[in-house]
C-alpha cells in the first residue's frame, strides 16, 4: 500500500468527522438523483420512444441503458484505480477529480428540459454515476489510512448513518421544493424539480470541499507499470483462489444472480412507479422515504433471525420475499398496492446486502491475510451483476413493450441465485453476549 504523508495523527476526530462527512456529501446523489426524482423526471420530458441512429428506442430503457453503460465503465476501470489508490499515492487527487466530474455533471442536469437536451440529460446522468462510483473507489481507500484496525467498523458505520442522514435531510428538502413549487416562487414544477438537481450538486461539491480540507494528503509514488496492473493482477490471485473453493464458489454464484436483480430494483422502481403506474415527483419522494424508513427495521430484522437460525435461512427468506415483489410487481395495478410493494423492498433492501457481505466474510479462508483482494472481487462481481440486470431490464422491455414482463424476469434472476444459495454451506457464530 502507497503510504500516506505522517505528518497528521491516526485516529484524528476531526479527520474521521472529515472522513465521514464526506458519505454525507455524496450519498444524496444516490438517494436523491438515482432513486427517486431524476428517473421519473427523465421519463416525463423525453418522447417515450426515443430514435437513435435509427433505431427506436423506449425512453425507460434508454435510461436503463445509460445505468448499464455507466456501470460497464466502472467495472472495466474499477481495478486500475484500485491499484493506483493502493499503490500509487494518488488517492486524494482522484477522489477530488471523480467528486468534481460527478457533481458538475449533476449541475449540468439543470439545463436538462427535454427532448431539445436528451444527450445532455443522458450523457449528464452517467458522468455523474461514474463520478459517483468512482470516487467511492479512492474515498474507502482511506479508511485504513485514518483509523486502526479496531476502529475500522465503528468509522465506516459512522460514514454510513451520516450519508443516510444528510441524504435524507436533502430529500425532504426536495421534496417540499416540489411539493410547493408555486408557494416558494417557481414558474412550474418542473422547474423546480430541476432546482432540486442542482442543490444535490452542490451540497455534494460543498460539503466534499470540507472533507478535502480535513483529509490528509498522500506521499505520491512515482507511476509504473506495476502499479496500474496491480488491481488486475489481485482479482486474477482471487479467481484462482475461488475456483479451488467449492463452497465460496457457489456462494459468489449466487450473489452475482440476485444482485443483478436486488440493483435493478432500486435503480429501476421508480421509473417503473412513473410509467406504469403514473405516480408524480412528490408521491416518488414519499416512497423512497418510507423504503428508507422500513429499511432500518428490515436490517435489524434480518440481523436478529441471523443470529437466531444463521445466514443462509435469514437469505434464504430474503430471496423469497424479493421474488414475491417481482411477481406482485408484475401483477400490481393501483398505486396503494405499490406503496405496499415498496414498503416490502424497503424491509429487505437494507438487510440483504449487508447479511451478504458478512456472509461472504465467514466464507473467506481462514488462512487469507489480504481479504481486501477478496472484497475488490467481490465488489467487481456486483458491478459486473448491475450491468447484466439492469440490461436485461431495459431489453426484455425493448423486445416486448412492457416493463412488467421485465419484472417478471428478475424474479428468474432470484431463484437461481436461491437455488445456488441452497447448495452453500455457512458456519454458525454466535454473538457476543446472544
Amino acid at each position: 500500500m502507497a503510504p500516506s504523508s505522517t505528518d497528521f495523527p491516526i485516529n484524528d476526530k476531526r479527520i474521521i468527522n472529515g472522513w465521514a462527512l464526506f458519505d454525507w456529501a455524496n450519498s444524496a446523489f444516490a438517494l436523491v438523483i438515482t432513486a427517486a426524482i431524476f428517473p421519473a423526471y427523465y421519463v416525463a420530458v423525453t418522447d417515450e420512444v426515443i430514435t437513435i441512429l435509427g433505431i427506436e428506442i423506449f425512453n425507460s430503457s434508454l435510461y436503463t441503458f445509460a445505468i448499464s453503460a455507466s456501470y460497464l465503465v466502472i467495472a472495466l476501470f474499477s481495478p486500475l484505480l484500485s491499484g493506483i489508490a493502493d499503490y500509487g499515492g494518488r488517492r486524494k487527487f482522484f477522489l477530488k477529480f471523480f467528486t468534481i466530474l460527478g457533481s458538475v455533471s449533476c449541475l449540468s442536469l439543470f439545463f436538462f428540459e427535454g427532448m431539445e437536451q436528451i444527450e445532455l440529460g443522458t450523457i449528464g446522468f452517467m458522468l455523474a454515476m461514474i463520478g459517483f462510483a468512482g470516487g467511492l473507489v479512492f474515498y474507502n481507500a482511506f479508511l485504513p489510512v485514518i483509523v486502526t484496525e479496531d476502529l475500522y467498523d465503528r468509522v465506516s458505520a459512522r460514514g454510513f448513518s451520516l450519508g443516510y442522514l444528510g441524504s435524507v435531510i436533502l430529500l425532504i428538502l426536495n421534496l417540499v421544493m416540489v411539493q410547493f413549487w408555486e408557494a416558494i416562487g417557481f414558474p412550474d414544477q418542473g422547474t423546480a424539480t430541476r432546482y432540486a438537481f442542482l442543490s444535490v450538486g452542490f451540497w455534494w461539491i460543498g460539503f466534499a470541499l470540507i472533507a478535502f480540507g480535513r483529509l490528509p494528503s498522500d506521499a505520491r509514488q512515482k507511476s509504473s507499470p506495476e502499479m496500474l496492473s496491480k488491481g488486475f493482477q489481485e482479482l486474477q490471485k482471487v479467481w484462482r483462489s475461488v475456483k479451488q473453493e467449492v463452497n465460496i464458489r457457489f456462494f459468489l454464484l449466487s450473489f452475482f444472480f440476485y444482485s443483478a436483480g436486488v440493483q435493478t430494483v432500486l435503480f429501476l422502481a421508480s421509473t417503473f412507479a412513473s410509467k406504469e403506474l403514473n405516480f408524480g415527483t412528490s408521491e416518488l419522494i414519499i416512497i423512497i422515504l418510507l423504503l428508507q424508513l422500513v429499511a432500518i427495521l428490515g436490517a435489524f430484522t434480518f440481523a436478529r433471525l441471523s443470529e437466531w437460525k444463521g445466514n443462509k435461512v435469514s437469505l434464504i427468506t430474503m430471496l423469497l420475499i424479493w421474488i414475491a415483489i417481482c411477481i406482485l410487481g408484475y401483477l400490481v395495478q393501483e398505486k396503494a398496492q405499490f406503496y405496499a410493494i415498496a414498503a416490502a423492498v424497503g424491509l429487505v433492501m437494507g438487510g440483504i446486502q449487508s447479511l451478504s457481505r458478512s456472509t461472504y466474510s465467514k466464507l473467506i479462508p481462514e488462512s487469507t491475510d489480504d481479504t481486501t483482494s477478496y472484497f475488490s472481487f467481490y465488489d467487481v462481481l456486483e458491478k459486473i451483476a448491475i450491468i447484466i440486470g439492469t440490461f436485461t431490464f431495459g431489453f426484455m422491455e425493448q423486445v416486448t413493450g412492457s416493463m412488467r414482463l421485465s419484472m417478471l424476469v428478475l424474479s428468474g434472476f432470484f431463484l437461481v441465485g436461491l437455488l445456488l444459495l441452497l447448495k452453500v454451506q455457512v458456519k454458525r457464530t454466535v454473538a457476543a453476549g446472544a
